[in-house]
């Protein structure tokens, strides 16, 4: 099947007879356009073409013969208002750039940046644009042929003594018959919506005192059946000869539909007709407010992502252009349902889209993204009775202090997606070579992890649990540290969340579980108390899902001798709000199994006290950020109060994380805490320096707490 190609008759004015000819190289080189170049080397016979003549595009240069600068651009303007034009200029400046936009360009564009295809692309959109700007235009004239035929509200305002006529129509607008309203001001004044009323008030104030010609405002009023409505009130006041304003007539018009109109057309021009994604003025404006809140908090990082359907023109060609829009329909669904609502999806034009992903923790989030819409892609389409397979060229721009513009990222982006689609389809690249070095660091942090296990570079560390009262060791809690070959000791918060994105979450689970409880087994038997010393485990919810979690763990406990009871398992908050009954049932049969089940860090979830009435768990742990501003924030005081409250009513043990002060372990103790864990008792300990420090605090005797003061 032949390609389809699309003519554009190009008026080109570029008086260098060698750039002329580069402008009608560079058209060749784009592919299913055949350009109809007609060349002036003058401005003034370029101009007098265009007025009579039609064109599809301008090309224009801004240093001729017979004009230069500005004058250049306004003259060929007023000539062919309703024909885009596009500056060719080697003239690299920003202001000349400004001007030429205000008066009238689509676009400015440096010859020497210049190639083919971004050629082809900055004419495409000029056209697009100027066709959306002349339909915006039309529909804005059609308007205003419809209001000037609508009816208006009189109203005339005695402001001496507060007595006001209003007319049918006026009392029509707010639903009201012509005997349902009073001569009173106060009538039409106490309908105004509160959102609108100090800006109305001002408005009149400012007409009243003679600051202003004549009042005027728009505003929100609310009818008789309690409907808001748009109206627009003009009045003018009559004045004494004093100057003061006696008395004040105007009309009153129902707006509501120009303004629902506004909020249309304003969507329209903001939006892709097809399929109703932002389109690329939304889209820079949305990517202009990414840079500017960068700028302000660098830890508010972005990315712009820049896509290019493969083989979507093969589509077109065989099964047809209405094909084409379904399929394009169809990957904007897709492409939706793996973002985010705080993300920005938009459709540049043809078959480009492109994403705005805000609030990254770095590359490694980004290519986790990718690799997630990449997948939803690579799912079959079905068009009509066909079967579509496609895939996406992805570019990949990330913030950095070098942006200053929003189209300097989507430009960038567009480059790697370039470089993508030339490693073949489905692909994407990083334009930012110091965040590409950082993904493969991440990379390489995950190699080493998949080796740690094996290598024996992981280690737990337990830190004490402790009955507040009577600083008595109730158990311990397993932390997980990695002793990197060449980092050295490695902190959770630097390789956890490796562990949790990858397949390693559940090997490196089960590891900690059996060292933990391998542990606490010999310290509970060179350690004997009543009750026996327990072991706290932070476990991932992934485990959860397993369907033999409760079997396996019962089996590892009957391995190293333990009594369930002596396990508590930790769970945060999230775990069950993201799995919901599948949690559920796994908890289910383990607290059946005897183990003992405790929310961590409670109170910093998104949860609701549902899930404690659905499921009884034996404790609940105290966030640390609310532990530790106990002493200078009373709404800490009174979330930790209520939570141990909470806790006993429940029937369940509370256990405080990170007590760092004397201070706050004895308003620990003051509301009653059961008990506790932080650096005030210990840091988190090696396997081998727990019993040296079980010998110390088996009777710690009597407790110090500062003076209450």
């Amino acid at each position: 099947m032949s390609e389809q190609v699309v003519t554009c008759r190009v008026l080109l004015v570029e008086d260098i007879e060698s750039e002329a000819a580069l402008v009608a190289k560079n058209l060749r080189r784009v592919s299913g356009w055949r350009f109809l170049i007609e060349h002036f080397d003058r401005l003034t016979p370029g101009v007098e073409r265009a007025r009579h003549a039609r064109y599809d595009v301008v090309l224009l240069d801004l240093n001729l013969p017979d004009g230069a600068g500005i004058e250049v651009c306004q003259r060929m303007h007023a000539a062919a208002p309703h024909t885009p034009i596009i500056v060719l200029t080697n003239q690299n400046s920003p202001e000349l750039g400004l001007k030429a936009l205000r008066e009238g360009a689509q676009d400015y564009l440096i010859k020497r940046e210049v190639d083919g295809p971004l050629l082809g692309r900055a004419i495409r959109y000029a056209i697009e644009r100027h066709r959306g700007e002349q339909a915006l235009r039309a529909s804005e004239q059609r308007y205003a042929l419809a209001v000037s035929g609508a009816n208006d509200g009189i109203w005339d305002w005695n402001v001496r003594d507060g007595t006001a006529y209003y007319s049918a129509r006026w009392k029509a607008i707010l639903g009201y018959a012509e005997c349902d309203v009073s001569e009173r001001i106060a009538e039409w004044l106490e309908r105004i919506d509160q959102r609108d009323r100090e800006r109305f008030d001002e408005a009149m104030s400012q007409h009243l005192e003679g600051q202003t010609g004549f009042f005027e405002c728009e505003y929100r009023i609310v009818t008789r059946g309690g409907e808001i409505r748009w109206v627009a009130s003009r009045g003018v006041a009559i004045r004494d000869d004093a100057g003061a304003a006696s008395r004040m007539a105007g009309s009153m018009t129902d707006i509501t539909r120009r303004k629902e109109t506004e909020t249309r057309l304003l969507h329209e021009a903001m939006h892709d007709a097809l399929t109703g994604l932002p389109n690329r003025n939304l889209f820079i404006d949305r990517l202009d407010l990414g840079l500017r809140r960068y700028r302000r908090d660098p830890s508010k990082q972005f990315a712009v992502l820049f896509f290019d359907i493969d083989r979507f023109k093969h589509v077109n060609d065989s099964l047809g252009h209405a094909a084409g829009d379904e399929l394009l329909l169809q990957i904007a669904g897709r492409l939706l349902a793996c973002l985010r609502p705080g993300d920005t999806l938009a459709r540049l034009g043809g078959d480009e889209f492109a994403v705005v992903l805000n609030d990254i923790g770095g590359a490694t989030d980004v290519i986790y993204v990718v690799e997630r819409l990449q997948a939803s892609l690579a799912q079959v389409f079905e068009i009509d009775v066909h079967l579509v397979y496609t895939s996406a060229s992805i570019g990949i721009a990330i913030s950095s202090e070098s942006y200053r513009r929003p189209e300097e990222m989507l430009r960038d982006a567009d480059i790697a997606m370039y470089r993508a689609k030339g490693t073949g389809q489905a692909t994407y690249a990083v334009f930012d070579s110091a965040m590409h070095d950082h993904a493969m660091f991440q990379h390489r942090m995950e190699t080493d992890l998949r080796r740690a296990l094996d290598k024996g570079e992981l280690e737990v560390y337990y830190q004490p649990i402790l009955a507040i009262e009577t600083q008595c060791v109730m158990g311990f809690e397993a932390l997980l540290r990695w002793r990197h070959p060449s980092r050295g000791l490695v902190l959770p918060d630097d390789f956890i969340g490796i562990v949790e994105d990858t397949s390693l979450v559940v090997p490196v689970g089960w590891w900690v579980l059996d060292r933990a409880c391998r542990q606490l087994a010999k310290w509970q038997h060179l350690f004997p108390q009543t009750p026996p010393l327990s072991m706290s485990i932070n476990v991932s919810g992934k485990l959860f899902l397993t369907d033999d979690m409760a079997k396996r763990l019962a089996a590892l406990l009957e391995d190293h001798g333990l009594q369930p009871a002596s396990l508590h398992l930790e769970i945060t908050e999230r775990v069950v709000m993201d799995h919901g009954d599948l949690v559920l049932s796994t908890l289910a049969d383990l607290r059946e199994l005897g183990v003992r089940l405790h929310v961590d860090d409670f109170g910093t979830g998104y949860s609701s006290l549902t899930y404690l009435q659905r499921f009884h768990y034996d404790a609940l742990k105290i966030d640390r950020s609310f532990v530790s501003t106990m002493v200078e924030s009373k709404d800490s005081v009174a979330i930790v109060q209520a939570l141990i409250s909470l806790g006993a009513t429940l029937g369940m043990t509370v256990v405080a994380e990170g007590i760092e002060s004397a201070e706050q372990l004895r308003r620990l103790r003051q509301m009653h805490c059961p008990a506790g864990q932080g650096f005030w008792f210990s840091k988190p300990l090696q396997q081998d320096a727990v019993s040296d420090y079980l010998r110390q605090n088996q009777n710690p005797g009597p407790v110090l707490l500062p003076a209450t003061g």
